[in-house]
C-alpha cells in the first residue's frame, strides 16, 4: 500500500503575481517554528520538551479521537486537547505550554494485547493537537487505540490497516459524506453511519461553514460564534463546535477517515488566492493560512499535509491492495478563478477555454500519470464538486454553475480522455458539495449527444446543510430532464455507502427523512451497480 503526498501545483496565471508578494514574509512563516513540524507527530523534539500538565483541569478529550490515511502497515491517529472547547481565544482552555500525550494501539478493546505504544507532544502552536503516525503493523487487521493526557484517558477508537499491496482484497466497504452545517440540522446521518460495517469513510468537504452560526434549531450559541470565521481562533472554535456533536465523534472513532476540504473550510467559492469578495490577496492568503492550520489541527492527517503558510499538501493516493486506489483531489488551491460571473450562467464560452484549470497543470499530470501506473482494478477519485455536467434548465442552451467542473470543461475532458487513453479499467468519481444525491454516467464530451460513457460518478447529499430535504423537488425533476446521463436525483439528507468487489461496485444512497429534530430512521432510497469493465450505472431493485 502506498501513500503519495500531493505535490504543490502551479498557481493560476491570474494569481501568480499576487501570490508572489512574499507569502513567507507577510505571513511571518517561521512564527510556527521549524521544530513545530515534529510536534504532535510522534516525533519528540529536543527543543520542545513537555512540561507536566495540571491534572486538576477538566477532561481534555472533549473533541474525541480519530484515525486516517491507512496504509498496509499503519495509519495516523489524532486527538486535540480541549477541556474548554468553545473558549473564545481558540485555545480550548489549554495552558500555553506543551503537554505530553501517550497513546496505545491494541488488538483488543481492553488493551490486553498492546502492539504499539508511544508519545507525542501536544503544543499550543498546533492547537494542542497530536497526529502520531503508526507503522510496522500487520496488514488487513482491525486495531483499537486510545490516548492518555492530563491524568485522563480518551475514548477508545477503532481503525484498521489496509490489505497487503500485492493482494486482491475480496471487498472494500466505505461511505462518503460532506456538507454538515451545524445550525441547519442534526447529525443523525452520522449516528447511522457509525453503525455500518465499513473499512473507511471519505469526507469530501464543507466539514465546517465559515458563516456566522445562527441560534435556533440547536439552541443558542456564544456571541463569539456569531461571526464569520476569518482568523485562526475563529476557525479553531468553529471546529470545536462541530466536533462537539457526539454522532460525529462516534463516526470518527469507529473507522479511519480520508478527508479533504472544499470551500467553506476557508471561504465560499474561493479559488487559489482569490476570495469570494475579492479581498486583497495578502489578506486572503493570511486567512487561508489560518484556515488550513485549523483544518490540520482538527483532522487525522499526516505530517506530509501540514500546511506551510497558505499552502497545504492535500491531494494524495491511498491504495487498498490491488482492488482499489483512492485518489483524493484538491480542486481549490490551484484552480483559475471562476468563469463569467462565477454563478449560474447560460452558454458561458469562457468555461471551454483550454487554458482554464480546476486542478492546475502539475496536479492534473500527477493524477493522469497515477492512473496510468496504477494496478488497481477500480480507480476512485475523491472529488469536491460535480465533475459531470449539471444543466439546470431543460431545452435549448446550457445553464450551469461555474464553480464545479462545468466551469472548467476543458480540464474535465482532459482528465476523462486521459483515463481512456491510459486504459483505466474502471473510473468511479465520488463527490460532495451539491446537497443532492446523483447517480450519473460520465461522458467523454457533453457537447456530443453520442459521446461514449467513460466513467461513473456518484454525488452525495449533505449531512445537514439546507435542513430537511425532499425526495424530489420541481428543481430536481428539471435537473434530471435536462441531463439524460442522470439515472437518479434525490434531495434528502444522508450519506452514501459503497461496496466494491473485483466484479462489481454497488452504491446505496442512505437517507433520513428529517434533520430538524433528532431520531430520524435511515433507509436505502436507491441502489446502483457498476459492472467491472462496463462504465455507467445500472439501478438495482
Amino acid at each position: 500500500m502506498s501513500l503519495t503526498p500531493g505535490r504543490t501545483a502551479a498557481a493560476s496565471a491570474r494569481s501568480r503575481t499576487a501570490a508572489r508578494v512574499g507569502r513567507r514574509r507577510f505571513l511571518g512563516i517561521g512564527s510556527a517554528s521549524a521544530t513545530a513540524v515534529a510536534l504532535g507527530t510522534g516525533l519528540v523534539s529536543a527543543t520542545a520538551a513537555a512540561q507536566p500538565a495540571d491534572k486538576k483541569r477538566d477532561y481534555p478529550f472533549t473533541l474525541g479521537v480519530a484515525s486516517g490515511d491507512p496504509t498496509e502497515d499503519g495509519f495516523v491517529l489524532w486527538t486535540r486537547l480541549a477541556p474548554d472547547p468553545l473558549a473564545a481565544d481558540g485555545t480550548g482552555g489549554m495552558p500555553a505550554r506543551p503537554v505530553t500525550v501517550e497513546y496505545q494501539v491494541a488488538l483488543d478493546a481492553r488493551f490486553r494485547r498492546v502492539v504499539h505504544r508511544g508519545s507525542a507532544i501536544a503544543d499550543p502552536e498546533l492547537g494542542h493537537s497530536v497526529h502520531p503516525e503508526v507503522t510496522g503493523l500487520p496488514a488487513g487487521r482491525e486495531y483499537h487505540y486510545r490516548f492518555r493526557a492530563m491524568g485522563d484517558i480518551s475514548p477508545v477508537g477503532t481503525t484498521r490497516t489496509a490489505p497487503p499491496a500485492a493482494s486482491m482484497a475480496p471487498s472494500l466497504s466505505f461511505a462518503f459524506a460532506s456538507c454538515q452545517k451545524w445550525d441547519q440540522g442534526h447529525y443523525t446521518a452520522y449516528e447511522h453511519l457509525a453503525r455500518e460495517d465499513l473499512d473507511l469513510v471519505l469526507h469530501l468537504g464543507d466539514y465546517i461553514y465559515e458563516y456566522p452560526v445562527q441560534d435556533g434549531l440547536r439552541g443558542g450559541v456564544p456571541e463569539h460564534l456569531r461571526v464569520e470565521t476569518t482568523r485562526l481562533e475563529h476557525y479553531r472554535v468553529r471546529y470545536a463546535l462541530y466536533k462537539s456533536d457526539i454522532h460525529l465523534q462516534n463516526a470518527h472513532a469507529r473507522f479511519p477517515w480520508l478527508v479533504v476540504p472544499d470551500d467553506h473550510e476557508v471561504d465560499n467559492n474561493w479559488a487559489d488566492a482569490t476570495s469570494q469578495d475579492d479581498d486583497p490577496p495578502e489578506e486572503f492568503l493570511q486567512r487561508r493560512a489560518d484556515a488550513f492550520q485549523a483544518y490540520y489541527e482538527n483532522m487525522p492527517l499526516r505530517r506530509s499535509s501540514m500546511p506551510v503558510g497558505p499552502d497545504m499538501g492535500l491531494h494524495r493516493r491511498i491504495a487498498y491492495g490491488r482492488l482499489a486506489e483512492v485518489t483524493m483531489l484538491d480542486t481549490r488551491q490551484f484552480r483559475d478563478d471562476q468563469a463569467c460571473s462565477g454563478r449560474l450562467e447560460a452558454d458561458c464560452d469562457a468555461r471551454f477555454d483550454p487554458d482554464r484549470s480546476i486542478l492546475g497543470e502539475r496536479q492534473r499530470e500527477w493524477l493522469t500519470d497515477g492512473l496510468a501506473s496504477s494496478q488497481a482494478r477500480w480507480q476512485v477519485l475523491g472529488n469536491q464538486s460535480p465533475m459531470t455536467r449539471t444543466d439546470s434548465t431543460p431545452g435549448e442552451g446550457t445553464d450551469v454553475w461555474m464553480d464545479p467542473w462545468d466551469g472548467y470543461a476543458a480540464d474535465r475532458e482532459r482528465v476523462l480522455d486521459a483515463a481512456v487513453q491510459r486504459g483505466v479499467r474502471n473510473l468511479v468519481v465520488v463527490t460532495g458539495d451539491r446537497h443532492e444525491n446523483y447517480a450519473v454516467d460520465l461522458k467523454a464530451d457533453y457537447r456530443d449527444a453520442d459521446a461514449p460513457t467513460v466513467g461513473t460518478e456518484f454525488v452525495g447529499t449533505s449531512i445537514s446543510t439546507n435542513g430537511d430535504g425532499a425526495d424530489l423537488s420541481e428543481q430536481g425533476r428539471r435537473l434530471k430532464e435536462a441531463n439524460p446521463h442522470f439515472a437518479f436525483v434525490n434531495e434528502q439528507r444522508g450519506y452514501v455507502r459503497c461496496t466494491v468487489t473485483p466484479e462489481e461496485w454497488r452504491t446505496d444512497f442512505r437517507v433520513v427523512p428529517y434533520v430538524s429534530r433528532p431520531g430520524a430512521p435511515v433507509s436505502t432510497r436507491a441502489s446502483f451497480v457498476v459492472a467491472d469493465g462496463s462504465p455507467g450505472v445500472v439501478q438495482r431493485p
